[in-house]
C-alpha cells in the first residue's frame, strides 16, 4: 500500500463516526477539479511539500498502524480514500489489519474496479461505501480526462446499491463540465441509492488542471435547483456544502 498521507481526525467524512482518513497515492482518473494533485500524480519534492502544507502527515505503514492502535477508542472509524484505493492489489489485506484493531471502515472509490469492490463486499471488509459519480455517460471522459470503461462503473453502482451496506454517491458540480440537464440522467443511473450528495466545487487550492483554479462555482440557489432535479430522478439527493 502506498500511503500519501493521513488526516488524524475528521468529524465530517464518515457519517456518525470520529474517523482518521488514510490517503492512498495514485489514481486512474485525471479530473480537472481534483484538489489532491499530489496524490493523483505524486512527484518528489514539490508534492511532498504540498502534502505537508495541506496538513497531511506522511507515515510508514508501520507507524500508521501504531497510530491506529493508540487512537482506538477515541476514534471509531477509518476512511480509505485517494487517489483511488482500489488500484492497490494489497487493499484487502491492508483493510483486514485495520478491521482486526476494531475499526469500522469507509471506502471512497471512483467505481472503476468492480472486481475489487466485489471482493471487499463479499469478505465484509467495508462498512460504508462512497462512490464518486462524475457525470452522465456522454460527459464522463471529458470530465475525468481519460478513457473510461462505463460498464465497470455501472457494475459498481448496481453492486453498491444491492450490497445492503450504508452508502452514498457524490458529484462535484463544476460549471462548464455539468449543467442542469445532467442531473436527471445521473439520477436515473443511481435510482434506489440511499444518498446522493451534490458537492460545491472548490477552486481556492491547487487542482489537477490549474486552469480551473479560481473558477467560480455555481451559486447556492443554482445548486439547490440541481438537487431538486436529482431528487426527482433518484428519490434521494442532498446538497453538501463544506
Amino acid at each position: 500500500m502506498i500511503i500519501g498521507g493521513l488526516e488524524k481526525l475528521s468529524i465530517l467524512d464518515y457519517p456518525d463516526h470520529l474517523a482518521a482518513i488514510i490517503f492512498t497515492q495514485g489514481c486512474n482518473f485525471r479530473c480537472h477539479f481534483c484538489y489532491n494533485p499530489m496524490l493523483v500524480l505524486p512527484r518528489k519534492g514539490e508534492d511532498e511539500k504540498n502534502i505537508k502544507e495541506k496538513g497531511f502527515s506522511e507515515l510508514s505503514t508501520k507507524n500508521l498502524f501504531l497510530f491506529l492502535r493508540e487512537r482506538f477508542g477515541r476514534l471509531d472509524g477509518v476512511v480509505i480514500t485517494g487517489g483511488e484505493p482500489t488500484l492497490h492489489p494489497d487493499l484487502p489485506e491492508f483493510i483486514k489489519k485495520i478491521k482486526k484493531i476494531g475499526y469500522d471502515v469507509k471506502l471512497d472509490t471512483n467505481g472503476t474496479n468492480p472486481d475489487m469492490l466485489n471482493q471487499l463486499i463479499k469478505e465484509k471488509l467495508i462498512d460504508y461505501i462512497a462512490m464518486d459519480l462524475k457525470a452522465p455517460k456522454e460527459k464522463y471522459e471529458a470530465t475525468v480526462n481519460v478513457s473510461v470503461n462505463y460498464k465497470n462503473l455501472e457494475k459498481s453502482v448496481k453492486m453498491i446499491i444491492k450490497s445492503g451496506l450504508p452508502h452514498e454517491f457524490r458529484t462535484t458540480v463544476v460549471p462548464g463540465l455539468l449543467d442542469k440537464n445532467d442531473f436527471t440522467k445521473m439520477g436515473e443511473m443511481i435510482k434506489g441509492a440511499q444518498n446522493w450528495f451534490l458537492q460545491v466545487f472548490k477552486s481556492d487550492t491547487d487542482l489537477v488542471d490549474s486552469t480551473y483554479k479560481g473558477k467560480k462555482a455555481y451559486s447556492r440557489k443554482q445548486m439547490q435547483e440541481f438537487v431538486e432535479l436529482g431528487r426527482a430522478a433518484a428519490g434521494v439527493c442532498k446538497l453538501r456544502d463544506y
